[in-house]
């Protein structure tokens, strides 16, 4: 099936080179000095942010039954819509509605740290990459982090099949191609913030960084999510406005890719005054066709809450988890977003405060590791980074 011809139909042109990919998105945006003052306080920001958004949606995780009508019934129960904070759990339960199982810890009243996630751990191995291998960081770098530091069953979908690739003794790109039908989904794209995170202001540098680690499991949109969510990070640091990041981060998208024209149906829902409840509907018909944890429509529902935000954390990243599809990885995504452009004033407290600034993680030797010391670490390799 791989080597099969497109439709006669078909209108996109999808790259996997990087060369090719930046070379098909069009002109380079250029770097913006940020400073040291910005970029540490964006940061720690960024680190708090994306880690309780990711805990926001984890109860509600599962897109193919959390549909936002769903979602919107359960809260109304609750007495908890629009979202404000951690989702509530009800006892009794009602009928028909389920928690994702590790809800003890991720519910209002109940978050006592960060729960572990794959979201926070890929940030975290991120980071620790970096700290090894500076700018010269390869694929084959990740390669081997992933089987020395994760347990197999702790990576999911596209990861999991590109990790029984390097077991086999396949590298980049076979790993991310070879039996591997989930190499345009999501995986890629949650594992990019900590690019963003060391590149402030340069929208290039982080995708072409984030480009080594998602070339090691996917393919095509999958590798431009991770490319675009980067320069999404990346440019927050400079933007203005989300609507201003949004439109950075397509500069280091194939103007022909299915990805671009999702985030483009987006903002051009945003241009055409279309309301926040009308726009989730618009998107969710229109990449109904994609799995939940595919990258193009969980990138839709990114862009949307963002442009759609109003400029405030809570509203953003609340009602991307509202949104449905992969509610803590765009959760993760949004919250380390709208962070960086509202500042650690914008992060409320009773969203921060439960995490007892620690976070659990699968990855050897990262368990119960300190927030605040994995922002200051990432400070200190930005700096490296951008002297």
């Amino acid at each position: 099936m791989a080597g099969a011809a497109r439709t006669k139909s078909w209108e996109y042109e999808e790259p996997d080179a990087l060369e090719d990919i930046l070379a098909s998105a069009g002109d380079p945006a250029p770097a913006e000095q940020v400073s040291e003052a910005v970029v540490a306080d964006g940061i720690r920001a960024a680190w708090y942010g994306r880690i309780a958004g990711c805990n926001l949606g984890k109860p509600i995780e599962f897109g193919w039954t959390w549909t936002p009508e769903r979602i919107r019934e359960y809260l109304e129960l609750a007495d908890a819509y629009p979202l404000a904070d951690y989702v509530p759990r009800l006892d009794p339960m009602p009928d028909g509605f389920e928690l994702v199982d590790n809800w003890p810890e991720t519910t209002r009243g109940n978050v006592a740290g960060s729960a572990r996630d794959d979201d926070i751990d890929y940030t975290i191995l991120g980071l620790h990459l970096l700290e090894r291998h500076g700018p010269a960081l390869a694929t084959d770098d990740v390669a081997r982090a992933w089987t020395t530091l994760f347990p197999l069953e702790q990576v999911y979908t596209a990861e999991r099949a590109a990790y029984i690739n390097i077991v086999d003794g396949f590298r980049a790109p076979e790993t991310a191609r070879r039996r591997n039908p989930y190499r345009e989904w999501i995986g890629a794209q949650i594992r990019a913030d900590i690019f963003g995170y060391v590149h402030p202001g340069d929208v290039v540098s982080a995708a072409r960084l984030a480009y080594r680690d998602a070339a090691l499991s996917h393919t095509g949109n999958g590798i431009y999510g991770e490319m675009w969510a980067a320069a999404l990070v990346a440019g927050a640091f400079t933007a203005s406005t989300a609507r201003e990041a949004v439109d950075l981060s397509l500069t280091v998208v194939p103007r022909r890719s299915r990805l671009a024209d999702a985030v483009t149906f987006v903002t051009e829902l945003r241009d055409a005054g279309v309301s926040w409840q009308a726009a989730v509907s618009e998107i969710r018909e229109q990449f109904a066709v994609y799995s939940w944890v595919h990258t193009i429509n969980n990138a839709a529902a990114v862009v949307a809450a963002l442009l759609w935000g109003e400029d405030d954390w809570t509203t953003a990243t609340t009602r991307v988890v509202m949104t449905g599809w992969d509610t803590d990885s765009n959760g993760a995504t949004v919250g380390s977003v709208a962070a960086i452009l509202a500042g650690s004033p914008g992060l409320p407290a009773r969203f921060i405060d439960p995490l007892q600034d620690r976070t659990r993680s699968a990855l050897f030797g990262f368990d119960n590791s300190s927030i605040s010391d994995l922002a200051a670490r990432t400070i200190r390799v930005a700096s490296d980074f951008n002297r």
